[in-house]
């Protein structure tokens, strides 16, 4: 088991995410499958926007899967989504480092879906997360799954 910062064992978990978008900006859907390998028990959960993009999508599946934990855990994240990949392992610490701010050439901007990157963020204090990149439509079960149930979750809105 893994250990938190003050030496207690963090439960481990797997947690499938993805989102989709019926346009890009347009109705879309999340999802999460959520996995404890020590007890087998799984949770899966989505929902959706009337309006919103895939790239928000891809966030909201992550964050609500980590807030669905009841205690500190060791997440093993599995997602198709480059942006999630990258923002969790590159560019976070940037921008909080410049104010929620990212480069622009020789300027400062305001990061994209900065609400919510500071969600995720929040989540990330409590859980310690490694992100692992599956490629989507590639038969990866659980991916597939995520994907299934995000769809269904944005076509109430169609």
């Amino acid at each position: 088991m893994t250990q938190s910062n003050s030496g207690k064992a963090l439960k481990p978990v797997e947690l499938y995410t993805d989102g989709a978008c019926s346009g890009n900006p347009g109705p879309g859907g999340w999802a999460f499958v959520l996995r404890c390998p020590r007890t087998l028990k799984e949770i899966e959960r989505s929902g959706g926007q009337p309006h919103t993009t895939n790239n928000q999508m891809e966030l909201m599946a992550v964050i609500r899967g980590l807030e669905t934990l009841k205690e500190p855990c060791a997440v093993e994240l599995y997602a198709d989504s480059n942006y999630v990949g990258q923002g969790i392992a590159s560019w976070m610490a940037g921008w909080k480092r410049r104010g929620w701010k990212r480069k622009d050439g020789s300027k400062l901007v305001p990061v994209k879906n900065v609400e919510l990157w500071q969600e995720l963020d929040q989540q990330m204090q409590t859980h310690r997360v490694t992100y692992h990149h599956v490629k989507g439509h590639a038969g990866h079960t659980e991916n597939e799954r995520c994907d299934q149930l995000a769809v269904a979750a944005y076509q109430q809105y169609l």
